[in-house]
């Protein structure tokens, strides 16, 4: 369902009347007792790119590639405006993915304004005629936008328009704080130039935590010369910075016609952030912190997995995952906004399991046990993490999900890479599309999708054009059904009428840590 901005706005201002009711912890953007917004330091915002990443798939299954432009990668640059000040990135030439990006602009800004106007624009270098990119949703009235128009507050330190933080699902910005899609327009499988793009946007602060002046004296009650970072007044696990950060939405106070700042989140006060899951992605705002380091949202769905891949054999057995499998399974996930963060040894894990011929249950989960639990049944990535396996080849099948013979639930798969290398070598074959297919199939598993709740799943008789139910499940087209797996990677979005299944809004995410086995 998909609200205007109008509607959006009417409901965020109902929530904030009654709320404010209850809630002392509602400022008015108004309040201030100097006109100096931050009398210990000269302000300068700055905007910081993080992450670079096109969407766009040509997915024809005999030329296979990635595009912005139609014929090679695109030559990404950036112009981002700090109220009326332009800064131009360099061109990033032939590049997809832009991950560490230190890229980063700063402006100096009135002492005595609390707004901050930030424009972003992505573009394509061509010969000729350079290319707008899409980053961006609707604009009001339907029409798509390209260009992101956001308003920093001084005061908060946060800011909003068309990237916001929400909490209430109704609400939220579906691509996240500090993140935005291109895909939000419905373009997911059109050619619109989409890309998406990770940034941040802060000011300069005197002792560095990050917590602007204002709040720490109009709203917290901190020192603004002390550096608060870690600290945890209320004893709730979840330290000042996080709730600063995502404890802040912007409402709007019809009688006084003006933005008011609500903190849903008060660092001073006990809240059960082990239990509070307001994305329903099935990580709670305590593992939303633990996992904060990596770009996670509480207020917009996250996918963490865990790869552990099998060393090489004695005679040149071979186990390995492509990187553009990593990155077709990346671009899948996160066109629908729920974001795939896979860890294969840049969060902790990623680890090399020792090289086996044949793995059998029992020794896969006895590798379940020393290499993703490390012998600690209460280890937190457990309901954190899935734990996708790659070996070289596995006695029962080229791949399934299983049981870690631990908890009793299905949080884990494996692919073999033995099986892949057949298909690989299949006329239709393309290594990089194989692996992710595979893999993608797999964690479906772990999010709930079965042949007893989706028929064209798992179906034996569905894999060949000559086999009984191939024509049947045709409109099926998602990795869950073996008519599709190895040739593309994405779910169905149940839009293709009679035998088609809706995958991608029926995923359980809670499905890998509440599954009974």
């Amino acid at each position: 369902m998909i609200f205007s901005k109008m509607t959006v706005a009417l409901l965020s201002a109902t929530v904030l009347i009654v709320l404010s009711l209850f809630n002392p912890f509602v400022q008015s953007v108004g309040e201030s007792t100097d006109s100096d917004l931050n009398p210990l330091v000269d302000l300068r915002v700055t905007f910081d790119l993080l992450k670079l990443r096109s969407l766009e798939k040509y997915d024809n299954h005999l030329n296979f590639r990635e595009y912005i432009d139609r014929y090679s990668y695109p030559d990404f640059y950036l112009k981002v405006w700090i109220n009326d000040e332009l800064f131009q990135s360099p061109v990033w030439k032939n590049t997809r993915y832009i991950y560490d990006s230190d890229w980063k602009v700063t402006s100096n800004v009135p002492d005595d304004e609390e707004w901050v106007n930030v424009t972003i624009q992505l573009w394509d270098s061509n010969i000729g005629r350079d290319q707008k990119c899409d980053i961006s949703g609707y604009e009001e009235g339907g029409k798509d936008s390209y260009d992101v128009n956001l308003f920093y507050n001084v005061k908060s330190g946060h800011w909003m328009g068309d990237d916001y933080a929400e909490e209430y699902a109704l609400n939220a910005d579906p691509s996240g704080y500090g993140r935005l899609n291109g895909c939000d327009d419905g373009s997911i499988y059109q050619h619109d130039y989409d890309a998406e793009l990770w940034f941040n946007i802060y000011q300069s602060d005197y002792d560095g935590d990050g917590i602007p002046y204002w709040t720490e004296t109009e709203v917290f009650g901190t020192n603004p010369k002390v550096d608060d970072t870690g600290r945890d007044d209320d004893g709730d696990g979840i330290p000042i910075e996080w709730e600063w950060k995502w404890g802040h939405v912007f409402g709007w106070d019809y009688n006084r016609r003006e933005y008011t700042h609500e903190w849903i989140y008060d660092p001073f006060t006990w809240e059960n952030h082990s239990n509070l899951d307001p994305d329903g992605d099935g990580l709670s705002n305590y593992e939303e912190f633990l996992t904060s380091e990596w770009f996670s949202d509480p207020f917009r769905q996250d996918l963490f997995v865990e790869q552990d891949i099998m060393e090489t054999g004695p005679n040149g057995e071979k186990t390995e995952f492509p990187e553009e499998s990593k990155e077709l399974l990346r671009t899948a996930y996160n066109r629908q906004n729920l974001v795939y963060h896979l860890d294969d040894g840049c969060m902790g894990g990623g680890e090399q399991i020792p090289f086996d011929d044949s793995a059998t249950d029992e020794e896969i989960k006895d590798i379940y046990w020393n290499y993703f639990l490390h012998g600690d049944e209460d280890n937190w990535r457990f309901g954190v993490f899935h734990y996708g396996l790659v070996l070289y080849n596995a006695e029962r099948y080229p791949g399934f999900g299983f049981w870690g013979g631990v908890h009793p639930v299905i949080d884990s798969y494996q692919i073999s890479a033995l099986g892949m290398e057949k298909k690989v070598n299949l006329p239709w074959g393309k290594r990089p599309i194989v692996y992710a297919s595979a893999y993608m199939h797999e964690c479906g598993h772990t999010l709930g999708i079965f042949h007893d709740n989706t028929p064209g799943c798992d179906d034996q008789e569905g894999k060949y054009p000559w086999e009984l139910n191939w024509w049947k499940w045709l409109p099926y087209k998602s990795v869950m059904n073996y008519g599709y797996m190895y040739r593309i990677v994405d779910y169905s979005d149940g839009s293709r009428g009679k035998n088609d299944f809706d995958d991608w809004n029926r995923l359980d995410l809670t499905f890998f840590k509440t599954s009974i086995w």
